[in-house]
């Protein structure tokens, strides 16, 4: 199964450093609220068997994830 997730903001950066555990961009304010976990990318990348992250400055962001379905019961 195939899955593309992906949108028009301003890009990843450093998409090595978003994919580190704990990492997050949001304020203190916003992590008072209980986002920015900092959790997202490495859990995707821990649940899916393959990914693909694509982010150019300014143009947003695709990622792209494989998953392989036990269809053997």
């Amino acid at each position: 199964m195939n899955l593309e997730i992906s949108d028009d903001g301003p890009g990843i950066a450093d998409i090595e450093l978003a994919m580190q555990p704990g990492y997050s961009t949001a304020s203190d304010e916003q992590r008072e609220m209980g986002f920015g976990a900092g959790m997202g990318l490495p859990n995707m990348k821990k649940n899916a068997d393959d990914i693909a992250i694509e982010s150019p400055p300014g143009q947003g962001t695709r990622v792209r994830m494989r998953f392989f379905l036990n269809t053997g019961g």
